[in-house]
C-alpha cells in the first residue's frame, strides 16, 4: 500500500489557526522562529499553548541561520528543527546530532542531492529560488526540476514547498512524487499573511490526499 503524501502547514502565529490545521488533518506544523519572516513568532509567546495543542503531528521550529544556543533552546519545545538558512554542512551535522533536522533549500539546477546527504537532515525541504528571501515567497517552485531533484534523493524524504496552493498542489505531487508538500502563503486569509484561512487549509489537505504520488 503506498503511503499517503504527508501534509505541513507553516507559518502558524495562533492557536486558533494552528487546531484548524490539526482538524484538517495536517501531518505538521511550521513555526517560524526568523525574525525577519511576516509569519515570525516568539517562542515565549507561544509556549502557553503550543503544548496543549494535543494531537499526533509533528510540531516544526523554522530557524534561519540560528546559533547552537538557539536551537538547543528549541529543541525542548519541538519534535523537528528545519534550517532554512544558509548553514553548512557542519553547522547542520552539529546540530543533528541534538537530535531530528530538515534542511531547507532553494532549488536550482546547481542543487546536488548527492551533495546535501552531508548535512545529516532526516528529511529535505525544496523552496523555490527567490534571491534575498528564505521561503514564503508564494513563488512557484519549478516541478520539472523538482522532479529531477526528488528522484536523484533515492528515497531521501523530500518535502516539496514553493508556490502550492488548494488549486495546484494534486498536479505538483503526481509531478514530483515527494515525501511531503509543505504550504503556507497559499492557504492563508487574504491579505493577511499572519492568519489561515480555514477553508483552505481543509481544501489543501483533501486535495494533497486526493493525489496519486
Amino acid at each position: 500500500m503506498i503511503a499517503p503524501v504527508r501534509v505541513k502547514i507553516c507559518g502558524i502565529t495562533n492557536p486558533g489557526d494552528a487546531r484548524i490545521a490539526l482538524e484538517a488533518g495536517a501531518d505538521a506544523l511550521g513555526f517560524n522562529l526568523y525574525p525577519g519572516s511576516k509569519r515570525f513568532v516568539r517562542m515565549e509567546e507561544i509556549l502557553p499553548w503550543l503544548a496543549s495543542l494535543g494531537g499526533d503531528a509533528v510540531k516544526v521550529a523554522v530557524m534561519v541561520n540560528p546559533t547552537e544556543a538557539e536551537i538547543a533552546g528549541a529543541r525542548a519545545h519541538f519534535d523537528v528543527i528545519q534550517l532554512h538558512g544558509q548553514e553548512t554542512p557542519a553547522q547542520c551535522a552539529a546540530a543533528a546530532a541534538g537530535g531530528h533536522i530538515w534542511k531547507a533549500f532553494p532549488l536550482t539546477a546547481e542543487l546536488d542531492a548527492d551533495a546535501v546527504t552531508a548535512c545529516r537532515a532526516v528529511a529535505l525541504v525544496i523552496d523555490s529560488s527567490v534571491p534575498g528571501a528564505f521561503g514564503g515567497t508564494g513563488k512557484l517552485i519549478d516541478l520539472a526540476e523538482a522532479a529531477r531533484f526528488v528522484q536523484a534523493c533515492h528515497g531521501l524524504p523530500v518535502w516539496l514547498s514553493g508556490g502550492l496552493s488548494p488549486a495546484n498542489v494534486r498536479e505538483a505531487i503526481e509531478k514530483v512524487k515527494p515525501y511531503g508538500v509543505d504550504v503556507a502563503s497559499g492557504v492563508e486569509a487574504v491579505g493577511n499573511p499572519r492568519r489561515k484561512d480555514a477553508a483552505r487549509v481543509r481544501a489543501f489537505v483533501a486535495a494533497a490526499r486526493n493525489a496519486v504520488a
